[in-house]
């Protein structure tokens, strides 16, 4: 159902108002979860960063330890930053003034579905008349 006028104006009244109240919009942005999930993806890319420059540094210097010590901090480093990816993605996250996406249901227990549980739902799902 579509808003009057007048309450289309208040509306945008209240929103120039809130937009113009910094305290408000830090208050908001503090909340939204997508900012943290931005927020540890870019501390991981620093540390896949920091990692690579001791594999090279090892490599260089020909100190197979350290080298290693950089593969295993950026593989700690991407593993974070996938799971931070897929928190971001989460379902449940909700956003002040804002929408979350709305995703299909996944399959057994939250995971990804299989190509069993794929198959198994066309197969489910066919027309009557190829029973």
């Amino acid at each position: 159902m579509p808003l009057s006028e007048h309450e289309q104006r208040l509306f945008e009244q209240i929103e120039r108002s809130l937009a113009e109240d910094p305290k408000f919009a830090s208050a908001v942005r503090a909340s939204d979860p997508r900012f943290y999930a931005r927020r540890r993806l870019l501390v991981a890319a620093g540390v896949v960063v920091v990692g690579l420059a001791l594999l090279v540094y090892g490599a260089v210097i020909k100190t197979p330890p350290l080298a290693v010590a950089g593969f295993v901090v950026m593989l700690a480093a991407l593993g974070y930053a996938v799971q931070s990816q897929r928190r971001a993605q989460s379902p449940d996250l909700h956003v002040v003034g804002g929408t979350t996406s709305r995703r299909r249901p996944r399959g057994r227990a939250g995971r990804r579905p299989s190509l069993l549980d794929r198959m198994e739902d066309r197969w489910r799902q066919r027309p009557e008349g190829h029973r």
